[in-house]
């Protein structure tokens, strides 16, 4: 008697995407940074365009906080130095 099972195969791109834990960097208001400053640091180290920086700082103003990448958490800590040698309030969740 012969057991015949069914073998399923992925790639390593699912594995890894189905593994994937996302981690987001955010960007919290505060009372030092001025929007032009915000928005120059969106555009300049995240590539943002000016209206797509200047909806962030907005949101950021009125929410408190906003999500501003997503990626592995090795990615979002590179940002976050980044922005924070910026003086913006950033963290990784």
């Amino acid at each position: 008697m012969s057991v015949q099972t069914e073998q399923e195969t992925f790639t390593l791109e699912e594995i890894l995407a189905s593994v994937k834990t996302s981690n987001r960097l955010i960007l919290w208001n505060d009372e030092v940074n001025t929007f032009d400053h915000v928005i120059f640091c969106l555009m300049h180290h995240l590539q943002y365009t000016e209206p797509q920086a200047e909806q962030i700082a907005w949101k950021v103003h009125n929410e408190g906080k906003c999500a501003v990448l997503e990626g592995s958490y090795t990615e979002m800590e590179v940002y976050r130095k980044i922005l924070q040698a910026e003086g913006l309030t950033v963290s990784v969740e």
